[in-house]
């Protein structure tokens, strides 16, 4: 079983994911937000690989640049 951590987020912004998720098709704010993460860091880490190593990234410029806009309008960069 992976342990998990508690990671404290202002309320506010809190309740603004459950309304931004309402029928996306994630659970829970925290689903989401643990979706967000993964994706953010796991495209860092393929940054840092360069495209040599044949791994190309899941989304393209645009797709990433949206993603990195909704974070900014909830506030986490």
């Amino acid at each position: 079983m992976n342990a998990k951590v508690t990671v404290k987020i202002p309320r506010p912004l809190y309740e603004r994911i459950q309304e931004v998720i309402t029928d996306s098709g994630f659970n829970s704010p925290t689903d989401f937000i643990v979706f967000v993460l993964r994706d953010l860091v796991g495209d860092r880490a393929l940054e840092k690989d360069k495209p040599e190593d044949g791994i190309k990234p899941a989304y393209s410029n645009e797709e990433l640049a949206e993603v990195r806009r909704k974070l900014e309008n909830l506030g986490y960069l």
